[in-house]
């Protein structure tokens, strides 16, 4: 095979990624990088100025639903037509989901384990898939989800939150395997540690200044830095594109070596 211009590659021109959840600090920069690379754009959330103060910056299509609920993602899906990449970005934790000083593992509510597996599980990866697989199969797509570090190696506290992105990247490997007959692969990224709207006040004080936990993670980090959300564009264009057309079932950290690293 020849090479005349490997950039080619990661060429998205002419191919229509949706974006579920796309508004967050690292899915935005995702959609960014999708842009940028050539994709036609269709992003998915339920919050319409989010949406379409996103969507004016990159030229995008926009559609108000709620990813727990599959009637509304099934209807999206009928409206956006083609689909050649589906990002599942929906995700979160919530305070009471976490184990503390305050709420040990005992008496953590079950109610608040279910939202977050939902969130997590359901409407961050099972629930759209399940909508845009049609749409998908018609040409060979691909699906990549976002798990965890948290996913592989439990971090104290988020209970839930750990146990959901561990059920992500089971249920991206299962995916694989489903699908591989309809040509559509599913792969997924495990952030690292990154500086979101939801941990910012866990890992860095009002002055910037790492806490405790913050710094702990910066000492299991061989590159000794918080990512930065242009980290993950890489990654997923590859992903996204030719130039993985023979990888399916993986799960790819991005996370400045902290999987890597056994504390000595």
């Amino acid at each position: 095979m020849s090479y005349p211009g490997v950039m080619e590659l990661f060429n998205l021109q002419a191919r229509t990624a949706v974006i579920v959840g796309p508004t967050g600090v690292l899915a935005s920069r995702m959609v960014h990088g999708l842009a940028a690379a050539g994709a036609s754009l269709a992003l998915v959330g339920r919050d319409r100025g989010r949406l379409d103060a996103l969507a004016e910056q990159v030229g995008a299509r926009t559609f108000l639903a709620d990813a727990t609920d599959p009637a509304a993602l099934r209807r999206v899906a009928e409206q956006v037509g083609r689909v050649d990449i589906l990002v599942n970005a929906v995700g979160g934790n919530r305070p009471l989901a976490n184990a503390t000083a305050h709420t040990p593992f005992d008496t953590i509510p079950a109610a608040a384990l279910r939202e977050v597996v939902d969130l997590n599980l359901m409407a961050g990866a099972i629930l759209p898939s399940q909508a845009f697989a049609e749409a998908l199969s018609a040409q060979g797509g691909v699906i990549v989800n976002l798990t965890s570090m948290a996913a592989d190696r439990p971090l104290t506290r988020v209970l839930g939150y750990a146990a959901a992105k561990a059920a992500v990247a089971n249920f991206t490997r299962w995916l694989a395997v489903e699908l591989a007959p309809r040509q559509v692969r599913v792969n997924a990224i495990a952030p690292g540690f990154f500086l979101g709207e939801q941990n910012r006040a866990l890992l860095v004080d009002e002055t910037g200044t790492l806490t405790d936990r913050g710094r702990r993670i910066i000492e299991h980090t061989p590159m000794a830095r918080f990512g930065d959300p242009d980290d993950l564009v890489g990654t997923l264009l590859w992903l996204c594109s030719d130039a993985s057309r023979f990888v399916t079932g993986i799960v790819v950290p991005v996370d400045g070596g902290f999987s890597a690293y056994a504390g000595v």
